[in-house]
């Protein structure tokens, strides 16, 4: 029988389910992890096929949602990096009485670049690294990574980091990681997640690459009660390079949801 790898550790009454990126799994948040499970009960997930939750057919968007919220606790506030937020706002749209709160991080609701008027990744990009994965798979996992730590003073080492995770767990296969980059190409929540009630806060980095800190503020404009941080010194990964200042961020959102 196909399981997802759901693990839950932490010691607080309130539930936080964390969904990681694209091409990775659970682990990228053990850094985190000593600063904020005293306070919370968290739940760790590795992503239909990625990690160790084997065994999945490919997915969309909203098949992944489904799989993920059959397991999840009800009253959870979830958080979701890249890839992971696209699934997190789609379960609390589709479930805005049952969760608490949604934080999405280093996230778009439209990754894929359109005309002038909407900043993201290329199209040709994200087409590019599908064509890459069947060709050279451990390159191109290995190039999309260096590009989520570009930058930042740590790159080196927070790049090494993240390929260390994906290599000391299961690899996904390479549909999962075509479905993933599919979901960053096609998928557009921008106008559904205006009628969110859900409380919704937004994490950047500003020298991320993949979503560029405009977006922070072409969302500002769309979702006024959603208040957004752009983090100075970050990249795509602001709680591997810079924790101690994303949890400051996430436990005050946190804390204002039980206030």
């Amino acid at each position: 029988m196909t399981q997802l790898y759901w693990e839950t550790i932490g010691e607080g009454s309130q539930d936080l389910v964390l969904l990681h990126g694209w091409g990775l799994n659970a682990e990228v948040w053990r850094s985190i992890i000593p600063r904020i499970a005293p306070h919370f009960r968290l739940h760790l997930v590795d992503m239909p096929g990625y990690g160790r939750s084997q065994g999945f057919e490919a997915m969309d968007l909203q098949t992944m949602a489904n799989t993920l919220w059959q397991n999840a606790p009800e009253g959870a506030s979830w958080l979701g990096w890249s890839l992971g937020g696209l699934v997190a706002s789609r379960i609390a749209l589709d479930h805005p009485f049952q969760i608490k709160g949604l934080i999405t991080v280093a996230s778009s609701p439209c990754f894929q670049a359109h005309a002038s008027d909407w900043p993201g990744i290329r199209s040709e990009v994200l087409v590019g690294f599908e064509h890459q994965l069947a060709t050279d798979f451990q390159r191109t996992v290995e190039r999309f990574l260096a590009l989520q730590t570009l930058g930042t003073e740590s790159a080196r080492n927070d790049a090494r980091l993240l390929k260390a995770i994906v290599t000391d767990q299961p690899v996904p296969k390479v549909e999962t990681l075509n479905a993933g980059l599919e979901m960053l190409r096609v998928v557009d929540l921008r106008d559904e997640l205006k009628q969110l009630t859900v409380p919704f806060l937004r994490l950047y980095g500003y020298l991320d690459g993949l979503v560029p800190r405009k977006v922070a503020a072409l969302l500002d404009d769309r979702y006024p009660n959603s208040p957004s941080v752009v983090m100075r010194h970050s990249a795509h990964a602001p709680f591997i390079s810079h924790p101690d200042e994303f949890c400051e961020y996430l436990l005050d959102f946190l804390a204002r949801l039980e206030g």
